[in-house]
């Protein structure tokens, strides 16, 4: 990635030519079934818009998110493929969602009649994808429900009100390629579906996120939903230097200040660090309100590259602000620091930070928040 001019003050750089990378890794892994690309949390953190076009310029057919506001987004910035939204209340006004031709998400009957109240008040009919809970046991019907939701379902496809464009569920292990809940889950579904189909519906099937893309072909289907994987974040817990993803966010920041310390000064809030020699201290502009965990800096854990050097960031993590120890070496006020990036250049991981952590990848990227970190979007190319 080519960097971009340094003028914010903290920036999360999102490299879109990295998402259409990793977009036709994940269409040459599941070859016979269509890719919808994940965008929620405004994609992981990195913009679910420039995402979600560049997904689908490198071949995504669908766009994924969790809620009505998501999706509408989508369609308000100008994206006119497939979008489902899936975690929803049983009181959401469903009338704009279905008028922007959104497909929805439904795990129970109550769900159902919210979006068809909706399809009545657009007066079209709605797009569904009925969920069955296959093991998960979070969103989605209990098979003891199934029939009467397919009842329903069938009803309101039979009086113009729905179509029913898909039976799906979502994998509770899918990270352990071999679990046996993969194939149980993977079979559930399949009567779920069948029982749809009995009924003379006509939908398709979409269980696989990132990791069964990557790694289960049997378990494709139709569609596969990868999240994660799009952002070159690899499900598997592979290293960058093994995984065939590319990451696609960095987090730098400018250094506010240098200056030089004598030994045996405390650093940061509650001097869990002292100067052991006279040194040279950096000031980040960058802290927990910004996404960088404070128990990171915890027993010297975290690392910046900075000038070139990876350099150890000393004393607690405050709310704004990090130091880091450049010794004996010359760094200038103004110069980029790197807290984490794809790893090309020596420096931290998202996934270094996560094995520090002891929490996942997706954690860290979607925590880079709040209105002091730019957003800085390279890789063009884009004809939106």
């Amino acid at each position: 990635m080519v960097d971009p001019p340094g003028g914010a003050r903290a920036e999360a750089v999102v490299d879109l030519d990295a998402v259409r990378h990793n977009v036709g890794v994940l269409r040459a892994s599941a070859p016979g079934a269509g890719v919808m690309a994940v965008v929620k949390a405004d994609g992981y953190g990195h913009g679910a818009v420039p995402v979600g076009r560049a997904a689908i310029e490198a071949g995504a057919a669908w766009l994924g998110v969790c809620t009505l506001e998501e999706a509408m987004e989508l369609r308000q910035a100008g994206i006119t493929a497939p979008v489902l939204s899936w975690l929803h209340l049983p009181d959401d006004d469903f009338t704009g969602a279905v008028a922007a031709d959104v497909d929805l998400s439904v795990s129970s009957r109550s769900h159902l009649a919210a979006v068809l109240a909706g399809a009545r008040r657009a007066g079209r009919p709605a797009r569904v994808h009925l969920k069955i809970d296959t093991g998960l046991s979070r969103n989605g019907a209990q098979p003891a429900e199934w029939a009467d939701l397919l009842d329903d379902a069938t009803k309101a496809a039979a009086d113009g009100l729905a179509e029913v464009v898909a039976v799906w569920s979502h994998l509770a292990y899918a990270d352990v390629p071999h679990h046996p809940t993969i194939d149980r889950q993977a079979a559930r579904l399949t009567v779920a579906w069948q029982e749809a189909v009995d009924r003379g519906l006509n939908p398709i099937r979409h269980l696989a996120n990132s990791a069964a893309t990557l790694s289960r072909p049997d378990v494709h289907f139709d569609l596969v939903r990868p999240g994660i994987a799009v952002y070159g974040l690899d499900p598997m817990d592979r290293p960058p230097a093994e995984s065939p993803l590319r990451p696609a966010m960095t987090l730098r920041c400018r250094v506010a200040l240098v200056k030089r310390v004598p030994a045996g000064e405390g650093v940061s809030y509650g001097h869990e660090w002292t100067t052991p020699r006279e040194t040279t201290l950096a000031l980040l502009p960058l802290g927990y309100a910004d996404g960088v965990p404070r128990r990171l800096g915890f027993n010297g854990r975290m690392r910046v590259l900075l000038g070139g050097v990876v350099r150890p960031v000393v004393g607690r993590v405050s709310m704004d602000q990090v130091v880091v120890d450049c010794g004996d070496d010359a760094v200038q006020e103004g110069e980029l620091a790197v807290l984490f990036g794809p790893g090309d250049r020596g420096e931290p991981t998202a996934q270094d930070w996560a094995d520090e952590l002891g929490t996942i990848h997706y954690e860290v990227v979607t925590g880079v928040r709040g209105r002091r970190v730019v957003r800085t979007v390279v890789g063009g190319g884009s004809s939106w």
